[in-house]
This record gives structure tokens, sequence and C-alpha cells, in this order.
């Protein structure tokens, strides 16, 4: 399979330049955030130097803010062609680009500069021609806000087509490994299915992020579904010195999930999101040294009401917090 990894912030934005600096006749990009100033060069040039490129953005975040105005307004005065994402989606979260309609990316980051410097994400390139025909076709069905279907042979995963049973059935597979990187573990469908994989006797590894990262009105599920899957048998993590954004999976250090999807019922259910399934043995070889040594720069997330009581103080809503999660401090032991 023709696979590829790249990995930030290790590799740096470098590949995503040289693709974009490379494509001779079309670029076709879909972003939630693009703020990144070297991206925007980059692309502005590819028009220059007359590429057809098309670019679809997220028009504003949940809270209304429009994040990407400014680039858009930069490169349709470079005449690139822009436009709003389908509104049949809350959002459009999806990250990816196709260069030439022969080279696919599949990308957890955003292009935005934080994401291509300082956070662990993830992208996989994919010359696999059902593969890149089917982003292409997704692209414009959603570009002229027409339906889609996704193709039951592909390995590319869409939401909110079949996101939630793709990667519920990839977790059912697993036999005797699970890692997975994400800031979400909200879904109630995704949290039973790696319950019965400890339950069956799988090693489940979970990065996440703290508490305090929650938005209030996502505690309660994101607090519980981490506390569940410690209380039977998860280690759940968090990375030091590096922010998390990247959603992955890996099962038994042989198949991998990596896309835009967190694990919640609004990614599933509301927006659209794309992630890619790999067996490529380079790409699985790397993920194993990137997860192994994420793994070994984390520490355990304290579940304890105590520890999540001072995590939630860190943003000024330990009481409000607490009150929402019936947290007792003192009650229950460290997790």
């Amino acid at each position: 399979m023709s696979h590829r990894l790249i990995v930030l912030p290790d590799d740096s934005a470098k590949p995503l330049i040289d693709a974009l600096d490379g494509a001779k006749r079309s670029i076709n990009i879909r972003m939630f955030l693009f703020t990144d100033p070297d991206m925007v060069t980059a692309v502005k040039a590819a028009q220059a130097r007359g590429v057809k490129v098309r670019v679809m953005l997220n028009p504003q975040r949940r809270d209304g803010s429009a994040d990407n105005e400014e680039t858009r307004q930069a490169l349709a005065d470079s005449s690139v062609e822009v436009r709003d994402s389908s509104p049949a989606f809350a959002l459009t979260h999806q990250k990816s680009m196709v260069i030439d309609g022969e080279v696919g990316f599949v990308e957890s980051l955003n292009w935005e500069t934080r994401d291509l410097t300082q956070t662990r994400d993830y992208a996989v390139v994919t010359t696999d021609a059902l593969e890149v025909s089917e982003m292409l076709r997704c692209f414009d069905a959603d570009w002229n806000q027409a339906e889609f279907k996704s193709d039951p042979k592909s390995r590319l995963i869409w939401c909110p087509n079949n996101g939630r049973s793709r990667i519920a059935a990839f977790i059912d597979s697993a036999q005797h490994s699970l890692w997975l990187q994400n800031e979400r573990y909200q879904d109630t469908v995704i949290i039973e299915r790696l319950v019965r994989a400890l339950a069956r006797g799988v090693r489940v590894h979970i990065m996440a992020r703290p508490p305090h990262n929650l938005k209030p009105d996502k505690l309660i599920e994101g607090v519980g579904g981490l506390r569940i899957m410690s209380d039977v048998g998860a280690k759940v993590h968090r990375l030091k010195n590096l922010k998390l954004h990247g959603k992955m999976l890996l099962a038994d250090e042989a198949r991998a999930v990596i896309g835009s999807i967190n694990l919640a019922p609004g990614s599933f259910d509301e927006r659209r999101e794309l992630a890619i399934e790999t067996d490529a043995p380079e790409v699985i070889a790397r993920l194993k040294q990137v997860t192994r040594r994420d793994w070994d720069n984390s520490v355990a997330l304290d579940l304890s009401d105590e520890g999540v009581l001072a995590d939630l103080n860190k943003r000024h809503q330990g009481h409000a917090g607490a009150k929402q999660l019936a947290l007792k401090p003192g009650n229950g032991k460290k997790k």
C-alpha cells in the first residue's frame, strides 16, 4: 500500500510545503484552521504559477470566532478560489489536501503555526488511486453542497458517514494491544468498545489531555470516560513538554487509524471529518517508535477526585467542576 507518515513537530512543515511547491496542475485543500503564513505563501505561489487551487475553509468555530478570515481574504486577493465548507455540517473539522489528483494528505493537524511546531500531530500521505479519487469526489460533493457516499472498499473513514462504526470495528479487531492518542474520549460507544477490549485482555494505553482543557459543558462526559476506562484497567497518561493534538489509534502494532476524528459524539454525528486506516510497514514501524517515545515522555493522569479538582483549578473552574462532577476531595485513591 502506498502510504507514508509525517510526524509533527518532528518533520516540520517542509513535507507539506514541498508538496505545494511541486504541484503542477491542481491543489484541493480542506482545512478547519488555516493561518500559518508560510503555508499561505506556498498556496499563493502555486496559484501564481498557474496551478488550479481550490480551498474549502470552515467558516467559524462553535463560539462564533472566525479565525480564517485573514487567510480567506489573502487567498482571494491572489485569485485563489475559496469557499466556506458545506452548511450540512456543524463544523468541517477535516484537514486534508490533494495534489494533482494523484497524492492525498490525510491530516490531524491544522495549518496553523502551533500545530506545525508545537503539537504532536500526524499526516498520512497516500498515492492509492481509490483513496485519492474518493477524497476528490467528497471534496467536489461538499464544494457543491451535494450528497456524498463513501466507497465500502476504501480505507478512508468519513464522518458523519461511517466514522463511528469503522472505528468501533477497528477497536473490536484488536487482539493484544491498543495505543490511542486523542484529545477527547467522550463517545459512549467507543468507550464501551475500549472497555470490552480490556475485558478480553487487550492492553490499552491512552494518551489524553488533562481535564482542564475540556470545555465546561464537556466535563461530565470527558472526565467520566477517562475514569471509567482507568477503573477497568486502561493506562491513562498525559504528554509532558509537548501538546497533544493528534488523533491516532494503533492496534496490535500492525494497523493504525490517523486523521481528524476526536472520539466524541459531535465528531461522529455532526462534523465533516476524515481519517485513514493503514497497515503500511514503514508507517507502523514509525508509529511504534513515536508512541513509545511519547509514553516515556508522559505521566499518569491523576483521575482521583482530588487530582481532577486540582487540575480544574488551573483554569479557575474547580468549584463549578466539582459540582458538575460530584467531586469530593479526599474521596477515593489515585488512579
